[in-house]
């Protein structure tokens, strides 16, 4: 295969870098090298994924390594192996700061000014107008924080970095696929581990699940509302929303209730940690045959099968959970964020 001027140039400037870099730059020349050659390396892993040369010509001559994304990824909890021991925190602060009057007021406000496109997406797809809003704020603020690294850079360096090679190389090089497809290179910004948008897609996702809300030919979730709606509307019923069920509610636990007969035996493949604090499955009548009442909603069918969570312990408000709020962990795989995410819903419909 023939390579462009530019990338002859590119490949020298990469074998210079490997042999120069002297004092307290020659740590970071190094890298920097080391950086490069990897992406002679993807380049290739790319081609052979169907991504076109000019998409790379273009691109990777570009590239720096970025450490930045490297020490936030190490940062991470999953970066070293999870303390199975470790306390969690209550749900209440966190609720506070996510689920609090100012978020619920710009929900509002985009619910209402929304609402002719929601109403669309929600006959399409079954999942609330609400729960698009609701991930749309907690992801962007409602599309005023969508992140502003370069994905291209970040997800190399990333790959680059080693700890989870395959994940973000493949992320890249879908990241290339969306360019080739007519997404400008300029369009990818985002977080530091590759989320972009309104929805916060990584780019394999943008690549199944985007859609085209306002019929204007593209799956623009940077600018257009409409799209960024209707990619989360596509997402959930991916994921297995079931349309006219609630995600859950909360509800009181009488005092002097017996846990042990409520214990999930069931181990979860992923996430195990998240769902380890959840009931086994009773349905509705069952659990209000066990005396649970609900705090503000009225019961679902009774037929609706639900989990029982008690994230501040006994004594605090709970929440029987159902299969939709499994798609809500889908989304991101954390009980804060899914309970946030639904009691925002809620507050922004009333």
């Amino acid at each position: 295969m023939q390579m462009t001027l530019k990338m002859k140039r590119w490949i020298g400037v990469v074998a210079a870098a490997m042999v120069c870099g002297f004092g307290s730059g020659r740590a970071v020349a190094q890298e920097e090298a080391g950086f490069q050659a990897y992406l002679i390396q993807l380049r290739a892993q790319a081609i052979a994924k169907g991504v076109s040369a000019r998409t790379l010509d273009m691109v990777l001559p570009t590239l720096t390594l970025n450490t930045r994304v490297i020490e936030l990824d190490r940062a991470q909890p999953g970066g070293s192996p999870a303390n199975p021991n470790a306390s969690i925190p209550a749900f209440a602060p966190y609720k506070a700061q996510h689920v609090g009057a100012a978020i619920i007021a710009r929900g509002r406000s985009a619910y209402q000014s929304q609402r002719w496109r929601l109403q669309k997406i929600e006959d399409q797809t079954g999942v609330p107008e609400s729960v698009m809003v609701a991930i749309w704020g907690h992801e962007t603020s409602y599309g005023v924080v969508m992140g502003g690294f370069d994905l291209p850079r970040a997800l190399a360096s990333l790959a680059y970095e080693g700890r989870r090679r395959q994940l973000f190389a493949d992320e890249f090089i879908a990241a290339m696929q969306m360019v080739d497809r007519g997404v400008p290179v300029s369009q990818l910004k985002g977080s530091w581990a590759g989320a972009t948008g309104g929805p916060q897609f990584l780019p394999s996702v943008y690549l199944r699940l985007a859609k085209d809300g306002d019929g204007d030919g593209r799956s623009d979730i940077w600018t257009s509302p409409a799209d960024t709606l209707a990619s989360i509307g596509n997402y959930f019923t991916s994921a297995g929303w079931r349309a006219g069920q609630p995600w859950g509610l909360a509800v009181t636990v009488p005092a002097g209730f017996d846990r042990s007969g409520i214990t999930n035996r069931l181990v979860s493949p992923r996430c195990e940690r998240v769902f380890a604090r959840h009931s086994g499955w009773k349905t509705i009548a069952e659990w209000r045959a066990l005396g649970i009442s609900p705090e503000t909603r009225v019961w679902p069918d009774d037929r609706v099968m639900a989990t029982l969570m008690e994230p501040d312990g006994p004594g605090k408000t709970a929440y029987l959970l159902t299969g939709n709020y499994r798609v809500i962990l889908d989304y991101n795989c954390s009980n804060f964020y899914a309970l946030s995410v639904g009691l925002l819903a809620d507050a922004v419909e009333q």
